[in-house]
């Protein structure tokens, strides 16, 4: 039987409180924290919430439990925000571009093409009064934000050479939803295809899509490489991900937990970032030593090409995103 959204919220809200202010005879029993997100275990992202939780048993001494379920094995794309707004999981690890449909369309300045020159460009940001004016957006979503999690920079792929900008045009190209994204495809002639991330590597595979962007980790651990004859390493946008949990549950943590599992977070979220770049260099020799794909990267003028090519999504992103958190893109980079 399928529970509505207002059992769904009760139920869960009221289990997370029994399991945290305890019960007669459920006193011993640890706070279960359930941890979903839609990739591979063997990525950063994945390898990053197994050390949140290694880190946070520990630091816990067991009080808390977290349960991590990667590949969409507990929610899907569409439907992970609204279980942690109902209290039916308690942590995610989402792409930015998910929460423009909870009204926080600021997170999509960070999908802007070529806003970060490297990782370390992106640490700074996150760090500083970008990271802060965009994780205050979620606080009247009652949703709290812990951590920004670096995936490294895209890469373009299609079953054709992807060169010039030019040579996107007419190209289904699947996107996780970010209209800034769907914006720069469009500059470049593309056709932008929304769909969850665990129907991608089908729909490379059938034709249901010609292309798509993504990191080199997520190619390789998801198989995309398989499916798709020319990769080019474009590294036009950012990913990034947002660690988030449920206010109402975050908030009701006695201190003695929630302070260790801060800790643990800001130790996860070290490790996270430091890795993610020599994740995506090893993923990028593995695809290369497969020979499953054409690797092609482009010169400083192709490149350049690229950026301008895209360079108007800036301006419209202002009515789409808000002129403010255009502006501080614009300074970082300036920076």
């Amino acid at each position: 039987m399928k529970l509505s959204r207002r059992e769904l919220g009760i139920g869960a809200g009221a289990a997370a409180l029994a399991t945290v202010y305890g019960r007669p005879g459920w006193a011993q029993a640890p706070i279960v924290i359930k941890y979903s997100h839609v990739v591979a275990n063997d990525t950063p992202k994945g390898k990053g919430s197994l050390k949140f939780k290694e880190l946070a048993e520990k630091y816990t001494g067991g009080k808390a439990r977290i349960e991590v379920y990667p590949n969409s094995s507990l929610y899907k794309d569409k439907e992970e925000i609204e279980a942690l707004q109902l209290g039916a999981v308690q942590m995610l690890g989402p792409s930015t571009a998910k929460f423009a449909p909870l009204g926080a369309k600021e997170f999509e300045g960070l999908d802007l093409p070529f806003a970060f020159a490297d990782d370390a460009a992106f640490a700074k940001a996150a760090k500083g009064d970008i990271g802060k004016f965009l994780m205050d957006k979620l606080t009247s979503k009652g949703i709290t934000g812990l951590a920004f999690w670096d995936n490294g920079f895209h890469m373009v792929s299609a079953n054709k050479p992807i060169i010039n900008p030019a040579d996107l045009q007419g190209l289904k190209v699947r996107i996780s939803g970010s209209k800034v994204a769907d914006q720069y495809f469009r500059k470049l002639g593309a056709i932008p295809q929304i769909l969850a991330f665990s129907e991608v590597y089908q729909a490379l595979q059938t034709g249901v899509v010609d292309g798509c962007e993504n990191t080199a980790s997520n190619y390789l651990s998801q198989k995309f490489h398989e499916v798709q004859k020319h990769i080019t390493i474009s590294y036009h946008a950012h990913l990034q991900y947002a660690v988030i949990v449920n206010s109402k549950f975050w908030g009701g943590l006695p201190a003695d937990i929630r302070n260790p599992l801060n800790k643990a977070m800001d130790e996860a979220t070290e490790y996270t970032n430091s890795i993610a770049s020599q994740e995506n260099t090893d993923a990028l020799a593995e695809i290369k030593k497969s020979g499953k794909t054409e690797l092609h990267t482009l010169t400083p003028q192709q490149r350049k090409a690229w950026q301008v090519a895209m360079q108007p999504t800036w301006q419209w992103a202002e009515s789409r995103v808000g002129k403010e958190i255009v502006a501080l893109l614009q300074k970082s980079a300036a920076s």
